[in-house]
């Protein structure tokens, strides 16, 4: 009896652990996010809530994430990367860096962008496409008396002189963007002789692809170079912006979500990438977290502040190309040496 007696009590005790152990919190999950900060939050703190999983995240640009990811690949801090140019996460599967992982989600994503890094295998998936292209602050140009430019090669012309902000490519994913869709327009040499005119009217070159739009919005300058959904949600604001898809054509950004090698929290990081690329999460991006993109899941609805992909002067985007390491990084030097530097 009094053996019986023990067993139930040890029976109960088991089951009353496993109870309380369930109601904790399922595991932890840290994730390296490159988008706005309202976008970040929005997702993390619902993917939170919604899998009882304790996330936090760090926010930085897509280049400086690369750099932070690559040293600490020994000991990595954070289990995803999500957000941001594609580029950089391509790089880091060519640089080993990532886990591989097919998401069931996958099957709802436009067919184009279900494996869209230079390393195939699903290293990285794409969530969102960002369009680039400039917004144009129309009081401070009307201050100005300066026309409303519509094509990039308007923004070389001297009377935007101190009037133009862009992001730096070795810490921007953005302006990476930048430098390979003018190397894909004109042939990399026209592509540097045009930047090389264009430094002459940049005011600034900020750390964050996000920045020229913030400045542009408060009237510090008159133009800022960069995602065109990082506009709308000023222009939304109440900014008086006007979005300007360039008359020659552009590029654009595939936002991508990555594991990281060696994550430590690794299934509730395959579960945030069947998140990211859900309906509900992709929705909420712009329901909650301002975010504006053209969004990639099929059956997901759009913000109507988005812009839509048949309405727009394209071109053919080479990301297996310009998302390789050897080309990206000689690329930036090349800009670094060439432009930055005669600033």
């Amino acid at each position: 009896m009094k053996l019986s007696l023990l067993s139930a009590l040890i029976v109960t005790g088991i089951a009353a652990a496993t109870l309380s152990s369930a109601a904790q919190a399922k595991g932890r999950l840290v994730v390296y996010c490159s988008a706005t900060n309202a976008f970040c939050e929005a997702e993390t703190k619902a993917f939170g809530e919604k899998y009882d999983v304790q996330t936090s995240f760090i926010r930085n640009g897509s280049g400086s994430t690369l750099a932070k990811v690559e040293a600490e690949k020994r000991n990595p801090q954070a289990d995803v990367w999500y957000g941001g140019t594609l580029d950089p996460q391509s790089q880091a599967g060519e640089m080993d860096l990532l886990q591989p992982y097919v998401s069931p989600e996958l099957a709802n994503i436009m067919p184009q962008f279900r494996d869209p890094a230079k390393r195939k295998g699903n290293y990285s998936s794409a969530v969102y496409i960002g369009i680039l292209g400039f917004g144009v602050n129309t009081e401070r140009l009307k201050e100005k008396n300066l026309p409303v430019p519509q094509c990039w090669k308007d923004l070389i012309n001297p009377i935007y002189k101190g009037e133009i902000q862009i992001a730096d490519p070795q810490s921007s994913g953005t302006a990476y963007t930048a430098l390979a869709t003018f190397s894909q327009l004109w042939g990399e040499d026209q592509a540097f002789d045009y930047l090389k005119k264009l430094n002459a009217n940049v005011s600034q070159y900020t750390k964050s692809g996000i920045a020229p739009a913030r400045n542009a919005a408060r009237g510090e300058s008159a133009i800022g170079i960069g995602f065109l959904h990082d506009y709308s949600q000023e222009k939304e604001n109440g900014a008086p912006l006007q979005l300007v898809s360039p008359c020659e054509g552009t590029g654009y950004e595939v936002g991508g979500v990555s594991i990281l090698k060696n994550a430590r929290n690794l299934e509730n990081a395959k579960l945030f990438v069947d998140w990211a690329l859900s309906k509900e999460a992709q929705e909420l991006s712009w329901q909650k977290g301002q975010s504006y993109q053209i969004l990639t899941n099929t059956k997901a609805e759009a913000s109507p502040l988005s812009l839509k992909l048949e309405e727009l002067k394209l071109i053919n985007y080479d990301m297996d190309k310009y998302g390789a390491e050897d080309v990206r990084k000689a690329l930036i030097t090349k800009w670094v040496n060439e432009v930055k530097m005669g600033k």
